[in-house]
Order: C-alpha cells, then sequence, then structure tokens
C-alpha cells in the first residue's frame, strides 16, 4: 500500500490529456489503470483518449508551429533550461513517481532523473548553435545559402522501461528544434510524462506546443496521427515487431522517423580483461532497471579460459541483491513491469536449461503480490537456446563461452539486431579491432554504461535508424533548405 507521501504524490500528478494548453478529459470520462507492479495496486485511473482526441492533439501542434519556429533560438533554449532548472527542484518526486509506476529500484529510479534532464539541458545549449553556410559555388556564378529550418509537428511514441528519460530524449531536440510535439506515453507508465508535462507548461512552453494523449490502445490514437498529411516527423522507441509496422504506415506520409527499436547486446570478455572490472560492467549492463533496457546485456560471451571465474564472481555478487519493492532501501531487484514479463524470463530459463545449461543461482518465480523474477545465473547455454536469440528484458544473465577472437566475433554479430556491444580487454590494439568488427551503433570498450545525452544514440540493422541525442540528435528535426542567389 502507498504511504502517505506516495498517496500525496500520486494526487499532484495530473491525469487528464494535455491538448492546446489546456487538461481535458477523455469523451465520457474515459479511464485506464495505472498500477503499481511492486504490489499490483491500482494507484491511478488515466483519461482514455479517442482516436478522434489525437486529430484534435495534431491540430493544435500544427496551429502552434509557425509561431513555435519562428521564436527566436535563445528563448526556447531559456525554456528548455528553466525546464532542467525545474527537473532539478522537483527530482525526487520525478524519482519516487518512477518508481510507484515502473518499479526499478528509487536509486536507478534517481540516475535516470539525472539522465534524463540532461537533455533538456544539452539541448537547450544546441538550440542556439543552428547553424548553415554561406559560400561561392564552384562556377563563380552565384552564392549558395544552405539553412536549417524545422521539419514540422511531430509524433512520439515511448516506451515504458524509461518513462522520464525516453520523453526529455525526443522532446528537447524536438522544441530546440523549433518543432511542435504529440506525444503518446506508454500505458503501463503514463504519470511521469504527466508530471514532466505540468513542469514544462511552468518553464514556459507555450499551449499547443506539446500535447499529451494518453490511451489504454496506441494503435487507436496513433494511426490516424500518423495517416494526417500534416504530420511531419514520427519517433518511436519499442519493438523491432512494432517499429516495422510503424515504418511501413509512415511510409505512406514518406515521414521522417527515427527508431530506437530492439537489441540482442554482446557482452563479451576475453582471457586477459581485468576480471574484477569486467564484474562490475556486467552487473551494471545487465541488472541495471532490472535487465528491462534495450541496451542491457543479453548474451555474455566469455572466453572460456576464464568463464568459470567469471561466472562465480557475477554468482556471488548476484546471490546478494536484495529483492523487494524499489522504495524500500538497498532494493536492487524490482519487480518486472507484469506477469507477462515474469513468464517470458521464465520460458527462457526453461528453455535454455532443457537444452543443457546450468542454474548457478535464480531461475524461477517469486511469490506476490507483485511481479517478481529471481535474479539469475545461466552458464554453459548452448548454441540453439532462445536465450541468445530473443531479448530477455529480465534480470538473467546468460553465459556462454568462446575459444578465439574470431569466435567471439561470430557470435557477438550472430543476431538481427546492432544496437550496442560491450568488450573487456586490456589489449589497446584488439579493442579498436572489437569497435571495426562488431556490428553495433553504440560500444562500451571496458565500460558496461554508454548512455550520455551527449552523445548519438542508436543502433543498426533491425535496432532501428537515426540517432537520438549527441550532435546528431537536433539534426533528426531539422531539414537542410539550399539557396542560390545569383551574382546579377
Amino acid at each position: 500500500m502507498t504511504n502517505d507521501r506516495e498517496s500525496a504524490l500520486l494526487a499532484s500528478v495530473p491525469t487528464r490529456l494535455f491538448i492546446g494548453g489546456e487538461w481535458v478529459d477523455a469523451p465520457e470520462g474515459a479511464t485506464f489503470d495505472v498500477h503499481d507492479p511492486s504490489t499490483n495496486e491500482v494507484i491511478a485511473r488515466v483519461a482514455d483518449a479517442t482516436a478522434e482526441d489525437g486529430t484534435r492533439a495534431l491540430d493544435a501542434a500544427v496551429a502552434a508551429q509557425d509561431a513555435w519556429a519562428a521564436t527566436a533560438p535563445r528563448t526556447r533554449s531559456d525554456i528548455l533550461r528553466r525546464a532542467w532548472e525545474l527537473v532539478q527542484e522537483r527530482k525526487e518526486d520525478i524519482a519516487l513517481l518512477m518508481t510507484l509506476e515502473m518499479g526499478k529500484p528509487l536509486a536507478e529510479a534517481r540516475g535516470e532523473v539525472v539522465y534524463g534532464g540532461e537533455f533538456l539541458r544539452w539541448f537547450s545549449e544546441e538550440a542556439v548553435r543552428i547553424t548553415g553556410r554561406y559560400g561561392l559555388n564552384p562556377e563563380g556564378t552565384g552564392r549558395m545559402v544552405v539553412s536549417q529550418r524545422p521539419v514540422g509537428p511531430s509524433f512520439f511514441i515511448t516506451p515504458w522501461n524509461f518513462p522520464f528519460a525516453m520523453a526529455t530524449r525526443k522532446i528537447a531536440p524536438a522544441l530546440a528544434a523549433g518543432c511542435t510535439v504529440v506525444i503518446k506515453p506508454p500505458q503501463l507508465t503514463p504519470l511521469t510524462t504527466l508530471f514532466f508535462t505540468q513542469l514544462l507548461v511552468e518553464a514556459g512552453v507555450p499551449a499547443g506546443v506539446v500535447n499529451v494523449v494518453t490511451s489504454a490502445s496506441s494503435r487507436r490514437v496513433s494511426a490516424p496521427i500518423i495517416s494526417d498529411p500534416r504530420l511531419r516527423k514520427l519517433s518511436f522507441t519499442g519493438s523491432t515487431e512494432v517499429g516495422r509496422q510503424l515504418i511501413a504506415q509512415a511510409a505512406e506520409g514518406v515521414l521522417r522517423v527515427s527508431m530506437e527499436l530492439g537489441g540482442n547486446a554482446p557482452f563479451v570478455v576475453f582471457e586477459d580483461a581485468d576480471l574484477d572490472k569486467a564484474v562490475e560492467g556486467a552487473l551494471a549492463a545487465k541488472f541495471r532497471n532490472i535487465g528491462q533496457a534495450c541496451t542491457a546485456a543479453n548474451r555474455f560471451i566469455v572466453h572460456e579460459s576464464i568463464a568459470d571465474a567469471f561466472a562465480a564472481k557475477v554468482t556471488e555478487r548476484v546471490q546478494a541483491m536484495r529483492i523487494g519493492r524499489g522504495t524500500e532501501d538497498g532494493v536492487a531487484i524490482g519487480p518486472l513491469i507484469d506477469a507477462d514479463a515474469v513468464a517470458k524470463a521464465d520460458e527462457l530459463v526453461t528453455d535454455a536449461t532443457d537444452r543443457g545449461a546450468t542454474v548457478l543461482t535464480g531461475g524461477e518465480k517469486l511469490d506476490g503480490p507483485g511481479t517478481f523474477y529471481a535474479p539469475t545465473v545461466l552458464t554453459g547455454v548452448t548454441a540453439g537456446s532462445a536465450i541468445l536469440r530473443e531479448e530477455i528484458f529480465g534480470p538473467v544473465l546468460a553465459i556462454a563461452t568462446f575459444a578465439d577472437e574470431d569466435e567471439a566475433v561470430r557470435l557477438a554479430n550472430d543476431t538481427e539486431y546492432g544496437l550496442v556491444s560491450y568488450v573487456y580487454t586490456q589489449d589497446l590494439a584488439r579493442g579498436h579491432r572489437m569497435i571495426d568488427r562488431l556490428e553495433t551503433g553504440m560500444m562500451g570498450l571496458n565500460a558496461g554504461v554508454v548512455s550520455n545525452a551527449a552523445a548519438p544514440f542508436g543502433g543498426v540493422k533491425q535496432s532501428g535508424v537515426g540517432r537520438e541525442g549527441g550532435l546528431e540528435g537536433i539534426h533528426e528535426y531539422l531539414s537542410t533548405k539550399y539557396t542560390l542567389i545569383p551574382n546579377d
């Protein structure tokens, strides 16, 4: 059950739609429930938007687009900076709210507030650095002016696992570039986005620039928005399966798309690695967010000469992890998001053990209330196991072995995904070879966490298109215009 502080915070969160600068109810007061996955308790009832509500939100974004695009870059910058400052003032509330609706330990939620907030600060600085170029054409007959313009009204669909950071990572560059926004938060964790929207309003975001439509049916709200010819940009973070469908829908309107999709990250440990550092990196790469991250290490590919030692050290640390409600002190493993997530983790572990893997610790569903799965270490995972092909999205660390560098590369690249990879080696030349040979959009070399607002986030192959963050992030919301000015 929620305590007084939690109840007061939940009562302060708006639960209606935000369209054209106003909080409005869904038709006939329709709502859907939001649960605390650690208790299965209903903690809020949120407005359930219709297709018509989505269209009204886009109407508002379109109406505000020209004025927002014409707003001085410094004004946009100041608003984003003020939003960052407000996030710092309310960081404990945002963190607690995420823990209540998503389940992650409070310490990790605080880390997400820091990380997500940095997108506001970073893009507040990028807003005033949008540049073009000017110069004489090669023939000497005129001047070329190359300028950047806002893409236009943008639609965002965000995931449940990082409800604050995924909202800021999309909204901040769009606003910095001069684009207006409609965002559809996740059904499972909409409260953080609604709370953050209040802060954006307080920071000075004008009416219609940011619009929020919550719904129990993403397809119902999204389809008419994506098919509307006034929309110019679609950004989605979620599964590759859904991403493919959205890309197909976006093709009808030739929309600009950014897709951050599934992952199957390899974590490669060579025989010369600093084993203690590799274990620390493994714990961060696997168990952050209870393993529910697209960047989570999915396949631990460890040199056969050190696999037993690595497994023993990891298992000792995992067995010491405290499991419980994320608001409790010292909890390292909170609940998975729902019963389906628990069932999937259990199915993958069962399949691996049926094929010969050994459970060193965990490997079982835990009794409720709440949707908990024991942090697990598997060793001896064999080729063909589903856990090596599918994204786990749970606290399960699966170890396979390799004999030489070429085999390590082959195993690491043996996936349709290519979001991130992790490599531990003390051989600098080998590290550089891995940068070139591993087919991923990001890589951690002797590092278990790579995400940073100043760096481009994104993958290759079936892990998506486009980049979020870094110098590259704002260009996802800008179109290039060339103008020729003749000499006479």
